[in-house]
């Protein structure tokens, strides 16, 4: 009986021509002499030993569906109503809690874009977050979230009331 002990974890390679080695011993399989190749250890070994390749695959052509990669409205507007239960207690929070109402207003506008029933659905909702924006003026710097604090809010507010009275948009 052989006692074998693995200190060592072996590669996939070793252990494969260790098996096929002992595999032919145990059968009556014998090596072939020096350079014959042809032999069934010789084959083994040079399989094992052999890099390993894996083809490149071909670059896709096909398009990404409209609206791929896009949250639905009712996971977004799910996340922005998260925000009710956070605020500007203090003021490390208060720079992540209008950073999170902003971005969570700008992923429900991309969401209502990309919805199934069309933007024009949302047309009020998307207009409110417009305006967000416009008044904003793509600067969203906390200083400039505070200073919109009210507006960042309220569109939030008017946003969820809108949403409350369309509840197959987020059921």
């Amino acid at each position: 009986m052989i006692d074998i002990r693995v200190r060592h974890v072996l590669s996939a390679s070793s252990l494969v021509v260790i098996l096929a080695s002992l595999s032919l011993a145990c059968s009556g399989g014998q090596a072939a002499a020096p350079g014959n190749e042809k032999s069934p250890v010789a084959e083994v070994r040079k399989t094992a030993s052999a890099p390993a390749t894996e083809a490149t695959p071909a670059p896709s052509t096909a398009q990404p569906a409209p609206g791929a990669g896009v949250e639905k409205v009712r996971d977004v507007f799910a996340q922005l109503q998260a925000t009710y239960n956070d605020g500007c207690t203090t003021s490390g929070n208060c720079e992540y809690f209008l950073g999170r109402v902003f971005d969570n207003l700008s992923a429900l506008d991309k969401a209502m874009e990309a919805d199934p029933q069309g933007p024009e659905h949302f047309k009020e909702p998307r207009a409110w977050i417009a305006r967000l924006r416009t008044r904003l003026g793509g600067d969203r710097s906390f200083e400039n979230l505070k200073k919109h604090q009210d507006l960042l809010t309220g569109t939030r507010d008017k946003i969820n009331a809108w949403m409350q009275g369309h509840p197959e948009d987020y059921r």
